[in-house]
This record gives structure tokens, sequence and C-alpha cells, in this order.
């Protein structure tokens, strides 16, 4: 099945209940039907097709879910734009990935003249909420209400959605995934949460990312959409009792602010089947807090954005189980491999290794992308030995649990989001006073990892931590900004001068048990 059958079999089923639930805005099944043609049909007149590239850059928002319904209906490719990255990072992955088209939220009405000199390639511009300066409002632009579009042949092999990775230099890549991706992803999904009555799904992290591809899974059932554009504490607790919501993805930081909020026990959570955390691991002590507060609804999944969300899956029984059996050590696994994707653990050398061995984490099956756009070197690299490596070092257990133990490369997960310590080291040795830096991921009870720069100075130099941090926000947006700086006499290096992060990092971690947070 494509995306966009699956939203459509929902429309079948469930015409009349809401699909999307934005503020005090509601639409039904059939009224987002209607606009996804109606977006459908305006792109295929205004010349686009197959796997022509359209992105939406916007806050979680209605209508640019119901624009991403609109490209896939059309046979185009979503291309994902954070709305929390810097300007350059989305310019740059506007260009790198070719993309034609972009609808805009109006937040971003002062970044089109940055994308219009730094992205050619894009020749049409709509925005979503309001008349923009270049930008015509969606309203307006789309065809009469009654357009249509025919229905396109399913091709499993056509690209979906290109997802934005970073790679060792720090560069997004664009990730390829296709229809037949996406039909794994929701099959898992379904195997592994299956709903017996219509869900109502909680989208508060960005729908660009997990958020947003845990929904596809839950169309099909007539899910309610409820979105949120930011992550207020208090207002997802409210909304879970108001909205009786059933399911909702959030990143382990954000589970944290929750549990440290006053009132996180005042609420009613009893609608609650899955509250499903990923995109970093999760402290074990807050997992059983989490338990405790929200009830016997935790659920865990593994996966990237190159395999699509659910190599693994940590059910809330399990979970249960194991605080029951006393197997607390458990809590720290991100789950068995689902029923169709093989998840193993490789040498160097390309061998698979026992149960108990450390390793690469790799995995095979239809959940792994088609590749990287336009970058064959890194696909390959990435498929070495017939299996796509993740970059995690793990190890499986006698019950074929799996545990992330530590990173490959020197990437570093901060609030659900990756950030490559390169990018940044690139934008504090433009400081006139720094000789050399290294940037790494230090525990932290809030973030999981925190970003810290440590700094060698010049002969002389001076420069306040405030300073690099500013510098860095400028240039970098906060996420990836340092959190802490501190300043070294001398940086640790190799025989031949390399910089030894891994020993950076060993003294922030110690008395951690494992090299993640």
């Amino acid at each position: 099945m494509r995306l966009i059958d699956y939203f459509d079999r929902g429309a079948l089923r469930f015409a009349d209940r809401a699909c999307l639930v934005d503020g005090n805005q509601s639409w039904t099944y059939s009224e987002i039907a209607g606009l996804s043609q109606r977006v459908a049909r305006g792109l295929l007149d205004a010349g686009l097709g197959h796997e022509s590239r359209v992105a939406i850059y916007s806050p979680n928002h209605a209508m640019a879910y119901a624009c991403i319904l609109g490209v896939t209906r059309a046979g185009c490719t979503w291309v994902t734009v954070n709305a929390r990255n810097a300007i350059e990072e989305n310019t740059y992955i506007l260009g790198n990935t070719e993309t034609e088209w972009l609808f805009y939220h109006s937040e971003f009405e002062d970044y089109v003249d940055n994308i219009r000199e730094d992205c050619p390639a894009i020749k049409n511009y709509v925005c979503l909420d309001k008349p923009g300066g270049y930008g015509q409002l969606l309203d307006e632009w789309m065809p009469a209400a009654d357009s249509t579009v025919s229905d396109l042949p399913h091709d499993p092999t056509a690209i979906a959605l290109l997802i934005s990775s970073g790679g060792t230099t720090g560069r997004p890549k664009g990730v390829m995934i296709t229809h037949g991706n996406i039909e794994t992803m929701n099959t898992c999904f379904n195997t592994g949460m299956p709903t017996s009555e219509p869900p109502v799904y909680l989208m508060v992290a960005p729908m660009t990312h997990a958020a947003g591809v845990t929904s596809f899974a839950l169309l099909s059932n007539g899910a309610t959409n409820v979105i949120m554009a930011k992550p207020d504490p208090e207002a997802i607790m409210q909304t879970i009792e108001r909205d009786k919501v059933t399911h909702l993805f959030l990143p382990p930081t954000v589970i944290y602010v929750m549990l440290a909020h006053p009132n996180v026990r005042r609420y009613d959570y009893s609608s609650l089947r899955n509250f499903i955390y990923a995109a970093a691991p999760m402290s074990a002590d807050k997992l059983r807090e989490a338990i405790d507060v929200f009830g016997p609804v935790m659920t865990q999944t593994y996966g990237q954005a190159e395999a699509a969300m659910i190599c693994t899956f940590f059910s809330p029984e399990q979970h249960v189980d194991a605080l029951n059996n006393g197997n607390e050590q458990r809590l720290l696994s991100c789950g068995q491999p689902v029923p169709f994707m093989r998840v193993e653990i490789m040498d160097d050398a390309g061998n698979l290794l026992p149960q108990g061995e450390s390793g690469e984490i790799v995995v095979r099956g239809g959940l792994v992308m088609k590749g990287y756009y336009n970058n064959p070197d890194a696909t390959k690299e990435a498929s070495l030995y017939g299996w796509h490596h993740t970059g995690d070092i793990g190890y499986k257990d006698e019950d074929d649990f799996v545990y992330i133990v530590d990173r490959k490369k020197d990437m570093i997960i901060t609030g659900g989001f990756n950030v490559y310590p390169s990018e940044i080291e690139q934008v504090i040795w433009t400081h006139d006073a720094v000789q050399d830096c290294a940037v790494v991921g230090v525990p932290d009870e809030k973030w999981g990892e925190a970003v810290k720069a440590v700094i060698e100075l010049k002969p002389g130099g001076s420069v306040g931590e405030d300073e690099i941090i500013t510098l860095c926000k400028g240039r970098l947006g906060s996420v990836k900004a340092p959190k802490t700086v501190e300043f070294w006499a001398e940086l640790p290096r190799s025989p031949v001068g390399k910089v030894l992060k891994k020993d950076i990092r060993k003294p922030y971690w110690e008395g951690h048990e494992r090299s993640v947070s």
C-alpha cells in the first residue's frame, strides 16, 4: 500500500470522525480527504508528479499535515524540514534534496528571502495560513473544492519521504524512504499495538520526525490526530485528560520535564494505551517513575531515519514484567526485534556475534531505506556486508532483547535530536581566541545528553563561556549550541595528533551504566 492508501482506508470507514484537531478547529476525514485531493490536483496541474520533491516548512499545524497527504496523493516526495533547525541547515537540506516546491507557514516568512537565494530550484511558494510576501495563500492557490485526482498505481519502490539525517561530517543526507518502507513500518506498529477502536493520537513532537511517521500507522484505524505546536508539559497533561488521548510519542527529554512538573499527578491518564518513547535512550529511574505516573503504557521502539522507527519493540507488558520480576536491567533495553526485521550484532570484520557480545547493531529487512539521495558512496558505506549499519554499539541478551551501550561515531542525541560535533567545532574554530576544541555529549537529567564544548585557547587568548554559546546559537540554533563550555590547558591527543574524544568523554560518564544516557 502507498502512504495515502492508509489515510483513504480511514476516510472510507470513518468519514465523519475527526481526523485533525488543531486548537479550537477540527476537520473530519471527509474534509481532509477533500483538502488532500485539492492539494494533489494543484501540484499535478503545476507540472509536478512522480517523485517531484515538495517540502513543507512549518511547525505542527493541521494544514501542514493536510499538505503531506496531498503531496503523497500526487505521487510526489515529501521532503521533511524541521522547523526547529537553524535556517542555514534547512536551506542546505532544501538545496541538497533539489526541492522544487515549498509550502511554508507564515512564522517563517522572514526566511523566504534566504531560501530563494540559496535554493534556486524552488520555483513556487505557497503559504499555509495567510497571504505571504512571495507565497500565495493555500486556500486561494488550491483548485476548486470538487477537484480530484486519479488513483495512481502502487510502486513500493517509489520514494515517499526524503528525511534528513546527518553523517560523519555532520552535513545532513537525504534518506530515501519508500512506500514499501512505510508499509513495513505500519505493519510493525499495528502488529505490536493493535487497536480495537479508533485511537486518539497526540502529535506534539515535530511531525517531520517520529511523531509524524507514527501517526501514519493509525490513520487506517480512524485515528483522531490532536496537534500541538509546542511541547508545553502541562498542556500535554491537560490534553491527554480532556481529549482522552490513547497514543502519543515523545522523546525522553519531554517526559522528564513532565515528570518534574508539580501538577503531573493531578491529571487522569487512564485513556492511554501506548505512550511511545524513542529517539534516545531513557533513564531507568525515570522510566520506573513514568510507569508509576502514567500507568502500564510505556512503549519503546528503536530505529533511525534510515530504518524507519521500529526495528525493535518493547511492549508495556514487557516493561511491567521486568519491574515485577526484579529485572530492572531490562529497562535499559530497547526491546526485541520486530517480526519483520532482523537485528543483529556485528564486529568490524562483518561477523555476526553471539548473544552477550558487543558490536555494531546492524539491521536488515523492509524498514531499511532505499539509500541516500544522490550519495552512492554513503549508501555503500552504510550497507557494508549486506546489512544496514546503525552506528550504535550494543548487545543482545539470552532473550533476544537489544541493549544500546555506546555509539560508534561521535553523534550526540540531545532531547531526541541528532547533533554532530564536527559541525559545532567548525563554528567554534572561527573564534580568534580558539586554538582547538572538541565537542562531546555528557549525561544530563533533562536532555539525556547535553552538548559540551571543551576548548584549548591560543596563548594569550581570552573568551568566555557565554560568548561561545551565543556564537553557536547564532550560527546553528539552540539545539546544537553547547549547554556548557570548559577551557582546558591542553586537549588529549594521540601520537599522530588526533584529539581523543573518548578520553574527554570518559570522566563525565564514570558511574553510569552505559555511555549514552
